[in-house]
């Protein structure tokens, strides 16, 4: 095997194995930070050992094994019992002559799963900003390196690595156990593990910045990860209603570019190029929210909204009235600017764009909205179709001037270049 052939399934292993790896090994030395030094240990040696040796039969298992034996080595020479004395320091001054065979024992004694949702958990928690623990959550349980997640979200490589360092660090401090929460706890820290899913899909699915459209890697990232926590947490009916709208948004993937990457608006999609098996199991797990008793939470309900787009097979069959009143309950229940001028859309495609218009009119004040690029978008649209050139052009302007994406503005600015033209 070449030295490329090795390291290239070095990474796709890595990728499949480290959360499962760092998961299992954070149970025992019951910190994230050294939990992954030893999984990164292992990598190491699988660097320096598979591309002379070829990659093992079960790759997995080799890494667990060795980052067992990096841990046994760390334990026994007490830099982990200094740290966590009071957690596991008692078994260990006691029982000096702690064999492997103890500490797999030890690490093999509860399901895979159920470390993988302690870790879950650990990297979503609230202690941690939002910015950490999207980076944290990348980095544990995608597997990405560092470099990966800076490219993918346009910052600086040395800012998501201290965000990294800094996150471990403040878990450490916060003694955060390793644990799934119960009874009340559960549902707010549950939100917060959805809401780090759903940011990183919506950074894949409508960028930011930068030179592209979208990010189809960060979308289907997060679709991974919804579906691991779908598969850990299957009596959760928001964690079925936030896998269902990420299937039947990722459905669309295809055909929002164009031959070079322009971007292509959903009435305007070739519905042809859309995903039915995404559709089909982004349906599926909206029924299962539903019969869940989760219709009315604010996962479900987008999910519901984009299940009106997927089962209209041409644009003119959407259901816009149904998604207008679904806009109404969601906005009811997690009010947002954002959901309303999502709500003026629907209601301006339902009963006509002066309808739509005044709605986007009354978000005019808010002051979230100020530098929202979608909020002057979505009235040059109405303006236009309304037959009011002049003012849409100077809207499609205002809104290619906020946003921070480059095939966006180049969108915006032709559609203004239209309306002097028309």
């Amino acid at each position: 095997m070449t030295a490329t052939n090795a390291h290239s399934a070095i990474a796709a292993v890595w990728r499949i194995e480290s959360a499962r790896l760092i998961a299992g090994l954070t149970r025992i030395v019951r910190d994230v930070g050294v939990a992954e030094d030893l999984a990164q240990d292992a990598l190491v040696a699988a660097l320096e050992r598979w591309p002379e040796s070829g990659v093992p039969e079960n790759p997995g298992a080799w890494l667990m094994a060795t980052a067992k034996n990096r841990g046994i080595d760390r334990l026994r020479r007490g830099k982990v019992l200094e740290r966590k004395q009071e957690e596991i320091g008692h078994d260990l001054s006691t029982r000096p002559d702690l064999s492997a065979a103890d500490f797999e024992a030890v690490l093999d004694e509860q399901e895979v799963g159920d470390d993988l949702l302690r870790l879950v958990f650990v990297s979503c928690h609230p202690v941690l900003s939002r910015e950490a623990r999207v980076a944290l959550t990348l980095r544990l349980l995608g597997g990405l390196a560092t470099d990966e997640i800076a490219r993918a979200f346009l910052v600086p490589e040395a800012t998501v690595a201290q965000r990294i360092v800094r996150a471990k660090r403040t878990l450490g401090k916060a003694n955060v156990p390793f644990e799934v929460p119960q009874g009340d706890e559960l549902a707010a820290r549950l939100s917060s593990v959805l809401e780090v899913v759903y940011l990183v899909f919506n950074e894949g699915y409508s960028a930011t910045g930068g030179d592209d459209w979208m990010r189809p890697a960060l979308c289907a990232e997060a679709l991974r990860l919804g579906r691991i926590i779908a598969e850990l947490m299957p009596k959760e009916p928001e964690v079925h209603g936030l896998v269902a709208l990420l299937e039947i948004q990722h459905s669309r993937t295809r055909a929002r570019t164009g031959p070079t990457g322009e971007p292509v608006l959903l009435l305007d999609q070739n519905r042809a190029r859309w995903d039915h098996l995404l559709i089909g199991r982004g349906l599926a797990a909206l029924r299962r929210a539903e019969e869940l008793g989760g219709t009315a939470g604010p996962y479900a309900l987008q999910a519901a909204i984009a299940a009106c787009h997927a089962r209209a097979r041409v644009a003119e069959d959407t259901d816009w009235v149904r998604i207008a009143v679904l806009y109404a309950q969601l906005a009811e229940l997690a009010p947002s600017p954002v959901i309303e001028l999502n709500r003026a859309v629907a209601l301006g495609m339902a009963f006509g764009p002066a309808v739509g218009l005044a709605h986007a009119n009354t978000l005019l004040e808010e002051p979230t909205l100020r530098g929202y690029h979608l909020l002057p978008g979505v009235r040059g649209d109405f303006l236009a179709k309304l037959g009011r050139p002049a003012e849409a052009r100077e809207e499609f302007e205002r809104a290619a001037g906020l946003t921070r994406n480059e095939r966006e503005r180049a969108l915006l600015l032709g559609r203004a270049e239209a309306c002097g033209q028309g």
